[in-house]
């Protein structure tokens, strides 16, 4: 959630994968994906910086979490790791370490 203030000062928090788009002339509005909008004292590029905190927030927490058995919870890794393969887990099919597709069915 991101916290925002509306034109008369109250702070009010907003799931921000529910906003569809953000207007700005000159009040910035939040319009909602089910067309609720909200007017705000914060700028278009404030709203998108809270934003864009919060993803990486919601990233940065993600790849702290605890793998639990039959769970898999992964980020996509950097070039650097080489791709991020586990030790017991088995490389592509080819023997390239590159993921192999999975046919219909097939888990």
């Amino acid at each position: 959630m991101i916290v925002v203030t509306r034109l008369n000062g109250s702070r009010f928090a907003v799931n921000p994968d529910l906003i569809e788009r953000i207007q700005e002339n000159p009040d910035t509005t939040l319009v909602m994906v089910e067309g609720t909008t909200y007017v705000v004292r914060e700028s278009l590029a404030h709203v998108i910086g809270l934003i864009a905190d919060y993803r990486a927030l919601v990233l940065a927490t993600a790849s702290g979490l605890p793998v639990m058995e039959g769970q898999r919870l992964s980020l996509v890794p950097k070039p650097a790791d080489g791709g991020g393969a586990d030790d017991d887990e088995p490389d592509g099919a080819d023997g390239t370490g590159r993921a192999t597709p999975l046919r219909p069915g097939q888990r």
